[in-house]
C-alpha cells in the first residue's frame, strides 16, 4: 500500500515532505510503530532523490518522531503521537440528544463469544450445532457465481425479487399471510423492519401503545424517534385493546407467542385490535418473531390474515429458524404505508446485502428451510419438555411455567419471593446464564421470574445446568 503523500513542483521537496510526514505523524495518520516505506521506494513513488528522502528521515529522527531499527526499517516513535485533547459528549452542542440517546437501557444484549457461560439459557438465540452448514454453503455458492453474472449496480430496496417470492410463498403456506412478492421488503433483521416502519409513521410527540410487558428494543426504537409511548397491559388473552388511548397512531404487539410471557392473542381479542385500529387510523405491526416452532394445539393465523382493510404491517425474521448473525428480515407492508417505507430504507442503507439474499431464496425454494425447521422443532421440543418438567419437579417450590405452546423461550415466574440479582450472580460463578423478566415491565406490576431460552442450549446439558440452579435457591433459603 502506498503512503499517502502529495509534492507539489520541484521547490523545497525535501520540506515539502518533511512537513506531510510531521502532519500525519501529529494527526495519527501515520500511528506509533506504524513502518515508513523504504527510502528508495518512497522516492520512486514521489519521483524525487533517495536522498531527499533519506534526509527527511534522518531529521525527523533527530526530533524524536522517527526510530529505525537496524535490518528492519524505520518506524513512527511510540511516544511521538500526542493527539489534542479529543472533545467528549459534554463539550458538543448536541450534547443533551447524545445524551438521551446514552441513556437507553440495553437488556437484550447477547454475550460475546469470550464470555458465553458453558450452560446458556439465553432467548433468542439457536444452537449453531443445528445450522445446516452443508446445505447453506452450496446456496451460497450459488449466490456468488449469480452476482458474478450481474452488473455491478446497486440492486433494489425493496430486495432481491426471487427472495420476496420465495419469502411470500413461505409465509403463506406457514403462516396463512396473504400477500405478494410486492408486498415485501427485505431488511437486515427484524429490527430494521421495526425502524422503517417507525420512521414513516412516528414523529415526535406521536402517541404509540405497545404491550406491557413487551419487547424493550422496540420500546427504546419508538422512544428513540421522539414517540410517547403508551404501555397497555395484557392478559391471559392478550393486549387489553379497550385500553389503547385515543390518538394512538402506531400499535406494536407479539400476537402469536406474546413477549416475554408467550401466551397468544385471543381470536375475539384479535378481532377488537383491528376494529380499534380502524377507529384510531392506527397501523399495527405485527411482531411475529419465532412462531415457525409450535408444539401444541391447533395453528393460528397471523393477525394480518385475519386484516382487510390494509392496517397490519407484517414483521417477521429468519434469525430465529437459521442464525441471527445472517441479520434477514422482512416486513409485509399495507398498501398506504409501503411507497414510503421504501423510500426510508433506500435512504438507510440502499438495499441489504445480495450475497445472503440469493442464498436464502436457493435456499427456500430447495426446500431446505422446511425441512431445517421440521428438524429443530423436534429438537426444541425435547428440550421445552425437559425443562417444563424440572419447573414442575424439583424447581416447582420457586417457579411456575407461563403457559406458551409456541416458539423456543417460555417466562417462570417467581411463586415465593427471590432475589433475582443474587440468583443470577450465582448462577454466573456456576458457569450458568439465567436472564430476568421483570426488565421487559415498564409501568405494569412488575413480575419477578426468568425467561428461559432452550434455543442455544443442548438438551443434555439441561439437567446439570438447572441442578446447580436448583443447588443454589437451597443455598439461598
Amino acid at each position: 500500500m502506498e503512503l499517502h503523500l502529495v509534492i507539489n513542483g520541484r521547490k523545497d521537496l525535501a520540506a515539502q515532505l518533511y512537513q506531510q510526514l510531521r502532519e500525519a505523524i501529529a494527526a495519527g495518520r501515520l500511528s506509533a510503530g506504524a513502518q515508513l516505506p523504504p527510502s528508495r521506494l518512497l522516492a520512486e513513488q514521489l519521483g524525487v532523490s533517495r536522498k531527499t528522502v533519506s534526509d527527511t528521515y534522518a531529521t525527523l529522527t533527530y526530533e524524536g518522531l522517527l526510530v529505525g531499527r537496524i535490518g528492519r526499517g524505520t518506524f513512527v516513535n511510540a511516544w511521538a503521537h500526542q493527539p489534542d485533547r479529543v472533545q467528549t459528549a459534554a463539550d458538543l452542542a448536541c450534547a443533551a440528544n447524545l445524551g438521551k440517546w446514552a441513556a437507553l437501557p440495553s437488556p437484550m444484549h447477547h454475550p460475546t463469544p469470550d464470555r458465553t457461560l458453558r450452560y446458556e439459557f439465553i432467548g433468542g438465540a439457536t444452537t449453531r450445532n443445528q445450522f445446516p452448514q452443508d446445505e447453506w454453503r452450496r446456496c451460497t455458492q450459488d449466490a456468488l457465481r449469480r452476482i458474478a453474472q450481474h452488473n455491478g449496480f446497486y440492486s433494489q430496496p425493496e430486495g432481491l425479487p426471487a427472495l420476496r417470492e420465495a419469502i411470500a410463498g413461505h409465509i403463506a403456506f406457514s403462516r396463512g399471510v396473504k400477500c405478494h412478492a410486492d408486498d415485501i421488503v427485505v431488511t437486515n433483521g427484524a429490527q430494521q423492519a421495526l425502524d422503517l416502519i417507525t420512521r414513516v409513521v412516528v414523529e415526535p410527540g406521536t402517541l404509540v401503545a405497545m404491550e406491557d410487558p413487551g419487547y424493550s428494543p422496540a420500546r427504546q426504537l419508538f422512544m428513540a424517534m421522539g414517540a410517547c409511548v403508551a404501555d397497555v397491559p395484557v392478559d391471559s388473552q392478550g393486549i387489553e385493546v379497550d385500553k389503547i388511548p385515543d390518538g394512538t397512531r402506531l400499535i406494536y404487539v407479539t400476537p402469536s407467542h406474546q413477549f416475554p410471557l408467550g401466551m397468544p392473542m385471543s381470536l375475539a381479542r384479535r378481532e377488537a385490535l383491528l376494529a380499534r385500529a380502524f377507529a384510531l387510523g392506527a397501523i399495527i405491526i405485527e411482531d411475529d418473531y419465532d412462531s415457525d416452532f409450535r408444539y401444541e394445539g391447533r395453528p393460528a393465523n397471523s393477525l394480518q390474515s385475519m386484516d382487510t382493510r390494509g392496517l397490519v404491517a407484517y414483521v417477521g425474521t429468519f434469525s430465529k429458524s437459521l442464525l441471527p448473525e445472517l441479520r434477514l428480515g422482512y416486513a409485509v407492508l399495507p398498501p398506504a404505508i409501503h411507497s414510503a417505507v421504501l423510500k426510508a430504507k433506500q435512504l438507510t442503507d440502499q438495499h441489504s446485502s445480495t450475497l445472503p439474499q440469493w442464498a436464502l431464496a436457493k435456499f427456500i425454494n430447495e426446500g431446505y428451510l422446511l425441512k431445517h425447521i421440521r428438524r429443530c422443532h423436534a429438537v426444541y421440543a425435547g428440550r421445552r419438555e425437559r425443562i417444563l418438567q424440572r419447573l414442575a419437579g424439583d424447581l416447582s417450590p420457586w417457579f411456575e411455567a407461563v403457559p406458551s405452546v409456541i416458539g423456543f423461550h417460555m417466562a417462570a415466574l417467581c411463586k415465593v419471593p427471590l432475589d433475582i440479582a443474587l440468583l443470577r450472580r450465582l448462577a454466573r460463578e456456576a458457569e450458568v446464564g439465567l436472564y430476568p423478566l421483570d426488565v421487559f415491565f415498564h409501568t405494569a406490576p412488575m413480575r419477578q421470574g426468568l425467561t428461559i431460552g432452550f434455543g442455544a442450549i443442548e438438551l443434555l446439558d439441561i439437567d446439570p445446568a438447572l441442578d446447580r440452579v436448583r443447588d443454589i435457591l437451597l443455598q439461598m433459603s
